[in-house]
């Protein structure tokens, strides 16, 4: 098993590290996969399932260690928590053992690889208590604390070496889910998603949600990431700061700049201009070399995570 302290994640070094792309789109559009409430994890049940999560790393480990590039690996587990886990018919017990598994596939695919050309991050991944794009409540920092500490538990002892936030909707839910990694051992990482103005759907700025939830954990999260909006809706905002932007090392973009309610209303897939996304990335890094953790979200695949590196790497 891997501990880490987050002062020894790779990825907080100089050099770029890629992540996988947009794991549900991908499998329900480009690979005909059902997944009931957004959820990938179900996938673990059955061995159709575990060989459709095993082709989707394997793309991207395939990239990675092709192009001796790091790769953040996040599990397939963004609606493995208590209250998404009960609406889909998993007991705690079960929904415990599907967070483990989640690492333990991760695990067996990266050293089925041998020798690594460059390192392999496995992170245990969180997602919004609600929806990820219109939070029907705000839930404080306590509550969240209390809520997402039983998904935190279930990595602890695996080889998860941090827990990742993905599309958090507010600081409340963001605070909560720092005390806990940090109660728990486990170093952090808060990735925000933001509208096309670079507000959170809760209406809080960028700055001031990385500010909040600094202040209120003594800058526990070991950084900062952005998810689920075009390059175009973060870049504004995130160039624009000044002492916090500093702290946001990581972006995971959608491939399309629709609106989130456009994309909610879409029956297709739009997987955007690929090597203009690639350029975004570039450009971004370009003013933000602090830039490290670059990947995709939405209707990104390994397509765009190839143009990424291409724009980013040669």
């Amino acid at each position: 098993m891997t501990t880490t302290s987050a002062a020894a994640l790779p990825q907080l070094g100089d050099q770029v590290f890629l992540t996988d792309g947009g794991i549900e789109t991908t499998l329900i559009h480009h690979h005909g996969v059902d997944l009931p409430e957004f959820a990938a994890f179900v996938l673990l049940q059955h061995a159709a399932g575990r060989s459709a999560l095993r082709r989707y790393f394997d793309s991207y480990l395939d990239l990675a260690q092709a192009t001796a590039t790091g790769l953040v690996l996040e599990t397939a587990t963004w609606r493995a928590s208590p209250g998404w886990g009960a609406l889909l018919g998993y007991s705690r017990e079960a929904l415990a053992d599907a967070n483990r598994e989640a690492v333990a596939l991760l695990a067996e695919l990266r050293a089925e690889r041998g020798p690594l050309t460059a390192p392999v991050v496995i992170s245990g991944c969180l997602g919004p208590r609600g929806d990820g794009y219109q939070p029907e409540s705000l839930m404080s920092a306590t509550q969240s604390e209390d809520y997402h500490s039983e998904q935190i538990a279930s990595f602890c002892g695996t080889d998860a070496q941090l827990v990742t936030a993905i599309t958090m909707t507010h600081s409340g839910e963001a605070v909560g889910i720092a005390r806990a990694a940090e109660a728990h051992g486990l170093p952090s990482v808060i990735s925000f998603t933001v509208e096309t103005d670079g507000r959170l759907p809760s209406g809080e700025a960028l700055a001031e949600a990385v500010r909040v939830v600094d202040e209120a954990t003594g800058a526990a999260p070991a950084y900062y990431m952005v998810n689920c909006a075009h390059p175009s809706h973060v870049a504004p905002t995130l160039v624009a700061g000044r002492e916090w932007n500093a702290r946001v090392r990581g972006l995971r973009a959608n491939a399309s700049t629709m609106s989130h309610a456009e994309l909610d209303e879409a029956d297709t897939l739009d997987i955007g201009d690929i090597e203009d996304f690639g350029a975004w990335y570039a450009r971004l890094r370009e003013r933000l070399p602090q830039l490290t953790v670059l990947g995709g979200c939405c209707g990104t695949d390994t397509r765009h995570i190839d143009a990424v590196r291409r724009a980013c790497l040669t």
